[in-house]
């Protein structure tokens, strides 16, 4: 079902050929195909729309229990939405090596995170921490407040 979501999507021009399902309990709660192209945001991928689909069906923004069926092996930001929302698993059909085959080379994403935030190819630059550690330390006092 999601190899076949992410050959749709990408015949009606939505985005490149990825696709996503979500299933808990043997059901369907979740599924979307990439929509970069469509809505202009670069965060659409398959695996991020049935997210956020699966979540709002369940009323949660964890999906415990679930388990995500994707067309391809998820690529860095898609892996961190996943590792967020916190599936019991995640089935994957093609690899990140056939999707840079194909021309989707998340390679360079890979050595980025790994290097000094000021050193990538888009610096990352801290300003203004002292500020910033002020609003963790009220955020670590609360004692309402729900983990994630």
């Amino acid at each position: 079902m999601a190899i076949d979501l992410g050959k749709e999507g990408m015949e009606a021009g939505k985005g490149g050929p990825f696709g996503c399902v979500i299933v808990k309990d043997g059901k369907v709660i979740g599924k979307g195909c990439n929509n970069v192209l469509k809505t202009n945001d670069p965060t659409a991928h398959a695996e991020v729309v049935a997210i956020r689909e699966a979540c709002k069906t369940l009323g949660n923004f964890q999906l415990d229990n679930c388990e995500i069926y994707a067309s391809c092996e998820p690529c860095p930001m898609c892996l961190g939405a996943i590792f967020w929302a916190r599936p019991a698993r995640v089935f994957y059909a093609g690899t990140k090596e056939d999707a840079a085959d194909a021309g989707f080379d998340d390679e360079f994403i890979y050595r980025e995170i790994e290097l000094n935030p000021s050193d990538r190819k888009i610096p990352m630059l801290t300003m203004m921490r002292e500020e910033a550690q002020k609003v963790f330390e009220i955020w670590k006092n609360l004692e309402d407040k729900t983990l994630y």
